[in-house]
């Protein structure tokens, strides 16, 4: 990876047209030639990026005066020594780049080029095999756990099977309370209307086998939105609060079903 401090300005055309004046920012250039500026505000975003798959063209201050100076070689000559020296004189006033970074789309017409300044660091750096991001309390670790300690959702409830399956797809914990009645639960990290939405399909499927009819539903996540609590009310469900460190034990509050 490629970690560039610079005065630079930045102009993208191809989908939309963007540009960046020139001021001081970050570019981090990754192996696959993607490239993206920051500044020192804002958070994970960048201010204007190519993603990969792209190629990646680094053209030197020399390089660049050489090709224009062909490009000039094919032109007409100033008619005045007045106007060739009031036109560089208008040159020398513009900040000329020391390089320039040419970022193109290989499958679209999208280019970003990058003009550099004055660089303050360059740096290039071996990170290796990256091992990938390790999540804790996701909604898989929610299930689990949940099925694991079951009577959570009522004493005397017993677990059927985590991912039940069904023909629109699998419910996350299918079980049976005390009174013999199965419960379908819908397990998110944070709960919306469309987590309710997607148990109510569930139950009206489910509803419809006599061997399981009447179904339970519970909403399950670690947050619920109002809108949501107020949705599952209506539809009939339950909506259970999961704490996940009292879950793994390090909490001694119970779960709140309301």
């Amino acid at each position: 990876m490629r970690i560039i401090v610079a005065d630079c300005s930045a102009e993208y055309s191809g989908r939309l047209n963007a540009s960046l004046p020139q001021a001081k920012r970050v570019i981090l250039i990754k192996a696959d030639q993607s490239c993206l500026i920051f500044s020192e505000l804002g958070s994970y975003k960048p201010l204007n990026w190519m993603a990969a798959p792209c190629t990646l063209k680094e053209i030197t201050a020399a390089e660049s005066e050489s090709t224009q100076a062909e490009s000039e070689s094919a032109e007409s000559e100033c008619g005045s020594a007045e106007s060739e020296s009031a036109e560089c004189g208008s040159a020398q006033l513009e900040p000329q780049p020391i390089t320039t970074l040419r970022v193109c789309a290989d499958k679209t017409s999208d280019i970003l080029i990058v003009s550099l300044y004055h660089i303050y660091s360059d740096q290039t750096y071996d990170l290796g095999v990256d091992p990938g991001l390790r999540k804790d309390g996701v909604e898989d670790h929610l299930q689990r756990y949940l099925a694991e300690q079951i009577e959570r959702i009522g004493e005397g409830a017993k677990l059927i099977r985590r991912e039940y399956p069904t023909a629109i797809g699998p419910v996350d914990i299918m079980a049976v309370d005390a009174s013999g009645r199965h419960v379908a639960i819908e397990i998110k990290r944070h709960g919306g209307i469309d987590g309710v939405e997607q148990l109510t399909r569930y139950c009206e499927l489910l509803n419809r086998d006599p061997l399981l009819a009447p179904v339970r539903g519970i909403f399950a996540a670690q947050t619920i939105t109002a809108q949501a609590q107020v949705l599952a009310k209506d539809r009939g469900f339950e909506c259970l609060i999961l704490d996940y460190d009292e879950m793994k034990g390090n909490d001694d509050d119970t779960l709140r079903l309301f």
